[in-house]
């Protein structure tokens, strides 16, 4: 039987929520000051994809290189206030160009160098997300002068409060090799590898899967997504910037538990909450751009039928709009 897991257990803020499900909320604001209505070490996972230090401006707002570690630190000192003491702060971002020249900027390393040194985060790990399918940009380095090589690798930072957050690899197993599987059914005689390693029997047994690595490749095409598709049903503008649902789904799963408190502070259209609502996760989702948050609704089917929206035959899954999820076989 499943625990009871409601909304009622969330922390309670003074402002509106925009929306709400038994799960979770939204919230339009600057998550600087949202945060601070949360109280200490209340907080499982943040999990957020900020806008990146791009030399060029994009509508949904971004700092400068320049500025963006003083501003992006304001709002790291809440995060570090109101997580557990086992919990984690989990930053996707993108690398940039220097601007006018074909070198890369170090915003993204010295932010991380800045959290570790000045806000005593530790790093859990680095992961590299990489997207085969990004564009080839800038431009005029890439496809112009032919220079530089096509950029498709975000990193994400996995900190934490202490240095034993909570995690566990064995939620987020992935298929084992046919060389593995052929191993486990022909069994494996314990040995010394060249490397030094002395591998013993226990290696040939079945864990239901194999440990991941910290590169995950996934693609981010989700041109014919049902999120897409009732934005111009309803007349939504989507987010034009938006992570895949399996970023999320991958650090929930591998670092949170049914009923624990996931937070987004860049929430966008609400990635975060809507895989929350699926793994029965209590969310928050702080977004300033209220238009982006808005068409957010439209991931939860019960808030889009409010609307007079509704998902085409065969695109919910378990009370949800469907979303690619790993469904790994745990031990």
């Amino acid at each position: 039987m499943k625990k009871l897991i409601s909304s009622s257990n969330l922390p309670v803020l003074k402002e509106k929520a925009l929306y709400a499900t038994t799960l979770g909320a939204a919230y339009v604001g600057d998550s600087r000051l949202l945060l601070r209505e949360l109280p200490d070490a209340s907080v499982n996972l943040v999990m957020t994809s900020p806008p990146f230090a791009l030399h060029f401006k994009k509508e949904y707002g971004n700092k400068d290189q320049a500025n963006y570690i003083p501003w992006f630190m304001e709002f790291a000192q809440e995060v570090k206030r109101v997580l557990a003491d086992d919990g984690s702060f989990v930053i996707d971002l993108g690398g940039a160009y220097e601007s006018g020249r074909p070198t890369r900027s170090l915003y993204h390393f010295k932010l991380l160098i800045a959290l570790v040194d000045d806000l005593n985060f530790f790093l859990a790990q680095e992961f590299y997300w990489h997207n085969p399918g990004k564009m080839p940009a800038p431009a005029e380095w890439v496809t112009v002068r032919r220079i530089r090589v096509k950029d498709s690798v975000n990193c994400l930072w996995w900190l934490s409060k202490t240095p034993h957050p909570k995690a566990d690899n064995r939620k987020v197993l992935v298929p084992y090799s046919h060389d593995m599987e052929r191993l486990i059914q022909k069994g494996y005689r314990a040995k010394q590898r060249p490397s030094g390693h002395n591998i013993t029997e226990k290696w040939g047994r079945d864990q239901g899967g194999a440990i991941c690595t910290n590169l995950i490749v996934q693609g981010n095409n989700d041109s014919n997504s049902t999120y897409l598709k009732l934005c111009e049903q309803a007349g939504f503008k989507p987010h034009p910037a938006r992570f895949p649902p399996q970023l999320p789904e991958f650090f929930i799963n591998f670092l949170t538990g049914e009923g624990d408190l996931v937070v987004d502070i860049f929430a966008g259209s609400n990635t975060t909450g809507a895989v929350c609502n699926q793994l029965r996760r209590r969310w928050l989702a702080f977004e300033l751009e209220s238009r982006y948050l808005e068409a957010g609704r439209l991931r939860f089917p019960k808030l889009a039928a409010e609307l007079g929206i509704m998902p085409s035959e065969g695109s919910t899954l378990d009370g949800q709009f469907h979303l690619p999820l790993r469904r790994n076989k745990n031990p």
